[in-house]
């Protein structure tokens, strides 16, 4: 057996900020972030609702789609940045909402790639028999840490979260490869501070920009692929110059790369698994499909997985 995406869900709040919305709270325009970054609107959470609620809303989803009980659960991962406190962990939060008391639960950190650092987390517990069935959710509250002062990153962000069961598939689905990265020399680029997102918006695009295309070949290379094997590229959704430089070293069309971040912009661990939950219900991803999925986020951290899509 291999290890597999048996499940997916995803959930974004209601409320939605458009960039004509943005227009009134600082000195910007619609079509300046447009042409920048792709964004067009972001979801934002209402004032009561906080990271451990939207990734409820995913998780059962998740859970719908895999034909699963919480009470199935071994493990609950969620690659978070933006918990609703230090501690207790937004994984252990969700595991009392969801009722899942025989699993383990943790909360990973490792920013906008943090839901790939989940993903191959769950595989090596899955892989080594010790657990069979892992709930892996990026959830962001990013609306609380955002500096609405700041033109430069109030545009950029917004709220939701994607989740995903991870179990044994047959032996030609699943994982295939991954790539785990970090420079902590690049700290710098992106971080908080005074509860706020500060970003050398020039160095992380450079960093990403060449960062994001070689890990998405790379991974391709380690399954003993080819770029033309490729069938669908679902990339962080941070930039779309960044995902389409991605999307041009891979050499694939528009139609075949995840396109969500017009309507929800970065939500940092949740970008990756909110673009593969709605493709996957749009029916853009099949049965034998090799996905890769590749992500970059502060510390500096980066992550890529190539998978053949089916149970």
């Amino acid at each position: 057996m291999a290890t597999g995406i048996i499940g997916v869900g995803h959930y974004v709040p209601k409320r939605i900020l458009t960039n004509f919305d943005l227009e009134k709270i600082v000195d910007t325009s619609d079509e300046w972030i447009r042409t920048r970054t792709g964004i067009e609107e972001r979801h934002i959470a209402a004032d009561d609702e906080d990271t451990s609620d939207m990734a409820y809303q995913a998780a059962i989803s998740a859970l719908e789609d895999a034909e699963l009980s919480a009470s199935e659960l071994d493990l609950i991962l969620v690659a978070t940045i933006t918990p609703d406190h230090p501690f207790p962990s937004v994984a252990c939060q969700l595991q009392a909402k969801l009722g899942a008391t025989k699993a383990a639960a943790m909360d990973i950190s490792a920013a906008c790639a943090g839901f790939m650092y989940g993903m191959v987390t769950a595989k090596q517990f899955i892989d080594s028999g010790v657990y069979r069935h892992v709930l892996v959710i990026g959830a962001e509250k990013l609306s609380k840490i955002t500096d609405w002062e700041d033109r430069n990153t109030c545009v950029l962000f917004g709220d939701g979260a994607g989740a995903a069961v991870l179990s044994p598939v047959q032996e030609d689905r699943g994982i295939l490869s991954f790539e785990l990265g970090a420079d902590g020399t690049g700290g710098h680029a992106l971080y908080q501070e005074d509860d706020k997102i500060r970003m050398n918006g020039r160095e992380v695009f450079k960093f990403a920009v060449r960062q994001m295309p070689e890990s998405a070949v790379h991974v391709v290379e380690q399954a003993g692929l080819d770029k033309e094997d490729v069938n669908y590229l679902i990339p962080h959704q941070a930039n779309v110059r960044i995902m389409e430089a991605a999307r041009n070293r891979l050499g694939i069309s528009e139609e075949k790369m995840a396109y969500s971040i017009n309507k929800y912009g970065n939500t940092s661990a949740a970008s990756i698994p909110i673009a593969l939950s709605e493709d996957v219900k749009q029916g853009k991803i099949n049965d034998g499909d090799l996905v890769v999925l590749v992500g970059f986020g502060g510390g500096l951290t980066w992550g890529a997985i190539a998978l053949r899509w089916g149970k």
